[in-house]
């Protein structure tokens, strides 16, 4: 049995372990009867960066660009696709991920100046690509508010994904944006079950805060919708079409799904997942998802990974449509205005060291 199996799952975590990083030489084992008996505090880091967009080159993610403004994510979803990045940074796809974030804390100032070069077009933006823009420690840190602040005065046009309800905190720059078209928001929910939720994606909003989001943020008139993501089969499958009539219900006018990835170590702590929390479930779901794959636990072929092949990939894409031709929602994405952007006008200042590090005590 491998260390990861051995080790006590943590409460308000996704996983335990810390699988050795692919790209290091060295690695920490733990004693084989080892187990933390403090959980880990979360620690902060500033993010160095020099440039705030990244550019996008897959053909089948449907966006550009993107603006992260953390990476790492402390929501701790086990599953999470974005874990392997955490690698790149010298750090573990496993608990690193979730417990030591790095805070793009001048990304605002970085935006501002980006958005103010001649060279820039005003594509729509993607907030984020990669880890969720309103984690835990945005609401004090509040790096994602500045980067929208930024956008709002401009009207750059915007699309936000999420698991947190912390969203609606700011209707009223998505609102302004909204104006001028300039704004689509996308709540992700993968379950109704709370009992899963709490283990499955322990630091993300309950389903029915997410679901009262999507309620207030469509009463502001801001273009919202659903993305039922990660479909995981054999786990939450059957409550694809329950999802999205919470969904057109509460106010969405659009939805999308996405089928499990489990790339690199990612399908090693899921399976650990698995054995912890449903065991009774393991084979059948693990077997569901080597169907998709072609006998494999992952597939990362372009145009293939997100949704699988083969009769139950056909069945789920099939359900999906026609639930949302039943209820109404819309299947594509929302088209954003560009022709209302107009570049920052005041000069750009040096970053401001606002002490937010200094202020915010671990957790």
């Amino acid at each position: 049995m491998d260390t990861e199996s051995r080790l006590v799952p943590l409460r308000g975590r996704g996983t335990s372990a810390n699988p050795a990083n692919r790209f290091e030489r060295l690695h920490f084992e733990p004693d084989a009867e080892s187990s933390p008996e403090v959980p880990p505090h979360t620690q902060f880091f500033r993010d160095h960066s020099r440039t705030i967009i990244a550019r996008n080159e897959s053909p089948d993610v449907g966006f550009e660009a993107s603006i992260n403004p953390y990476r790492g994510c402390e929501h701790g979803c086990v599953y999470c696709y974005a874990r392997p990045y955490h690698e790149y940074l010298g750090f573990s796809a496993g608990l690193d991920f979730e417990t030591r974030i790095l805070v793009k804390e001048d990304a605002p100032e970085q935006l501002r100046s980006a958005l103010a070069s001649p060279r820039h077009e005003p594509k729509p933006l993607l907030l984020s690509g990669v880890t969720d823009p309103y984690q835990p420690a945005e609401r004090r840190l509040r790096v994602t508010r500045r980067v929208l602040e930024v956008l709002a005065e401009c009207r750059h046009p915007v699309a936000l994904i999420t698991k947190n309800a912390l969203v609606t905190r700011d209707v009223d720059l998505l609102a302004r944006l909204a104006e001028v078209g300039a704004v689509s928001v996308t709540l992700s929910i993968t379950t109704l079950d709370n009992d899963l939720q709490r283990v499955l994606e322990p630091r993300t909003s309950t389903p029915a805060k997410r679901l009262e989001a999507v309620r207030v943020l469509a009463a502001a008139g801001i273009p919202v919708g659903v993305n039922v993501a990660p479909v995981i089969p054999g786990l939450t499958d059957h409550e694809l079409a329950a999802i999205l009539e919470a969904a057109a219900e509460a106010g969405a006018k659009r939805a999308a799904y996405l089928v499990l990835r489990l790339p690199y170590g990612v399908k090693d702590m899921f399976e650990t997942w698995l054995r912890h929390h449903r065991p009774d479930r393991s084979a059948k779901v693990l077997n569901r998802i080597r169907s998709l794959r072609g006998g494999a636990l992952n597939d990362s072929r372009f145009h293939t990974r997100f949704r699988g092949e083969g009769p139950f990939a056909m069945q789920l894409n099939q359900l999906f449509h026609v639930t949302c031709r039943r209820l109404g929602l819309d299947t594509g994405r929302t088209a954003l205005a560009s022709s209302a952007f107009v570049p920052p006008v005041a000069p750009v200042s040096p970053p401001i060291q606002r002490g937010l590090f200094d202020e915010a005590a671990p957790r």
